[in-house]
Parts: C-alpha cells; structure tokens; sequence
C-alpha cells in the first residue's frame, strides 16, 4: 500500500503552487543579467492618433479612441527604475509588458518623458533646498583614497 502524502500526487508534482512567479526583467545590454527594483511606475499616456498607430493600431480605430478619450493612459507600458548589478547601478527603463511574467525592456529615451504626466527626472524638485539636494549626493559621493564616506570599514 503507497501512502500519498497531501503536497504530492503520485506523479511527484506538486499539487499547487502558490508563490507568485516574478516579473521577468533582463537588462538590454546584459540579457542574462536579470534586473532588480520595485520603485514607481510612470506610465505613459497617449494624446495623438499617430502615437496609437506607432502601436499598432489602424488609423480609423486610433481617430476614435482619441475622440473619445483625449487623454489615453497607457496600463501596459511604463517608465520603471531599475538596477542592474552588471552595469552597477540605476537606469530609467521603458517597460512593455505582454503578460503576468513576460516583459520587454528597453533603455528609456528622453522623448518619453514627455508621455509621462509632466515628469522630468533631470530636472530637481523645486520644493527641495539646496542643502537638502547637495547632502542626498553624499552618501554617494566617494573619499580621496577611494572608499565611500560611511563605509564601515
């Protein structure tokens, strides 16, 4: 007499699985290096029908959907930053995502920030002092023989 235990059909394949599967995100320059971060999402919007067309979309179909939504938002398409440990540090990244797992990622150009709802990460927010902005850099910034300021070494 075989015992089954709960977890496992006879077969030896979990029954169910239910951690989630992550989002897979590899790094255009590196593409078996897989990209790390969580942050915010800038996603994209559309004002023009030839933006839609850009897409895929024929050109009566676009016409209409901005007719009928002048602003259209973009839910499968973003600005991301993320980091890659091959490049060794943070990149914007346009994002296109096609399922739950599957994404495509590119490097992301200046024009797209202005699909974004009046976002510019170059330039600083005006609401932050000076002081403020300089001693953010910091712990960033490097000492004279090499090493980061607050190393613990």
């Amino acid at each position: 007499m075989q015992v089954s235990s709960p977890e496992f059909n006879p077969a030896g394949a979990p029954l169910r699985n239910r951690r989630p599967k992550r989002r897979e995100l590899f790094c255009p320059a590196h593409p078996e290096q897989r990209l790390l971060g969580n942050g915010r999402k800038y996603f994209l919007h559309l004002l023009t029908p030839e933006e839609l067309k850009q897409r895929g979309m024929s050109d009566k179909k676009a016409r209409l959907v901005i007719q009928a939504y002048p602003v259209l938002v973009l839910s499968n398409e973003w600005l991301e930053e993320l980091f890659c440990a091959e490049c060794g540090g943070n990149r914007w990244c346009h994002v296109s995502k096609h399922d739950r797992i599957s994404h495509t990622v590119r490097w992301a150009k200046r024009e797209l920030w202005q699909q974004v709802a009046h976002v510019d990460p170059v330039v600083a927010n005006p609401s932050v002092g000076e002081f403020t902005r300089r001693e953010s850099g910091r712990s960033r910034a490097r000492r004279q023989d090499g090493g980061r300021w607050f190393d613990c070494r």
